[in-house]
């Protein structure tokens, strides 16, 4: 791909790229390792890794202002896990807790759950590999797999899952029945109904979040940046803020915290790009101008004017 025409050899290169359009590529390309660390490592943290599911980021969001936010981090926020110690069994259920002739192991002890969910759809009509694939994501086995797409219409396959606190720490536990409905097309309908003791699961794993990302500009100053930030909040309908610097004082930094946003360092975002050590404008690099630098990639590679 580098030797591809449509890109400029290094010696036709004229300067690097401002940093907002840095970020904003590696935001772009980034991997979703990246993009988790941009939850898990700003100041204060938003999520933690293990919590986080599918993520991408949206790059240059138009506004109703005619104005555009630098990116969108979405991201699904885990909030139910499957106990991995209490395989599910199949049994045939009337919609009671232990109704049928099989049970699933109690992680709590015999004593069932006191209150039950209504019935909620999880997915409608996947074919069979969508649904191989949901019910695998999900931690099922493939063996429970196999028993959840071909159980009796009248049966219901039972698990043990725990919800997550804030921390990431496992809760008291409830019970799970998912049912399947099979149609004539090879395709799958699931559905579930939960019970137990305390607080009813707010979801079936996972909730749909969005936190902003916005690049602070290095002569914007706090008030600025605040009103922008704001106003994209506002309009957007979003919450959580990450806020990108290269620099940034300690008094603003508690500003932005006071205020719910989240303070990320550039440095860690920006990608490097290929250098010529000979034809780099930083002269106090230790490697300006030498014939015999290793150096291939570089953070801070600049072209020298001079040269061009």
């Amino acid at each position: 791909m580098p030797n591809h025409p449509l890109f400029l050899p290094i010696h036709e290169q004229r300067q690097a790229a401002p940093l907002r359009d840095q970020i904003q590529i590696a935001l772009a390309i980034a991997e979703p390792t990246v993009l988790k660390s941009l939850l898990m490592n700003c100041v204060p943290a938003i999520m933690p890794s293990h919590l986080v599911g599918a993520i991408h980021a949206e790059v240059g969001v138009p506004t109703q202002y005619q104005q555009a936010a630098d990116g969108i981090l979405h991201y699904e926020a885990i909030k139910c896990v499957l106990a991995d110690a209490t395989p599910g069994t199949t049994t045939r259920d009337g919609g009671g807790v232990g109704q049928g002739s099989r049970r699933s192991v109690d992680p709590r002890g015999s004593k069932p759950p006191r209150w039950e969910s209504p019935s909620h759809a999880l997915e409608v009509r996947l074919t069979v590999a969508q649904a191989m694939a949901m019910l695998g994501n999900l931690g099922f086995s493939p063996r429970q797999v196999e028993d959840i797409l071909y159980m009796p219409a009248e049966a219901g396959h039972k698990s043990w899952w725990h919800t997550l606190d804030a921390a990431g720490d496992l809760t008291v536990p409830f019970l799970r029945i998912l049912r399947t409905v099979r149609y004539a097309d090879g395709t799958f309908t699931f559905q579930y109904k939960d019970y137990f003791d305390q607080e009813q699961p707010v979801c079936f794993k996972s909730q749909q979040q969005k936190v902003l990302i916005e690049i602070k500009p290095e002569t914007e100053n706090f008030s600025e940046t605040l009103r922008r930030v704001n106003l994209y909040r506002s309009t957007l309908g979003i919450t959580q803020t990450i806020l990108v610097c290269n620099t940034i004082s300690e008094m603003e930094a508690q500003g932005f915290i006071s205020q719910g946003i989240s303070i990320y360092s550039a440095m860690d975002l920006v990608l490097p790009t290929r250098a010529n050590c000979l034809l780099c404008a930083r002269h106090d690099c230790v490697m300006n101008g030498r014939e015999d630098s290793p150096v291939v990639m570089c953070y801070g590679f600049l072209m020298d004017a001079e040269q061009v």
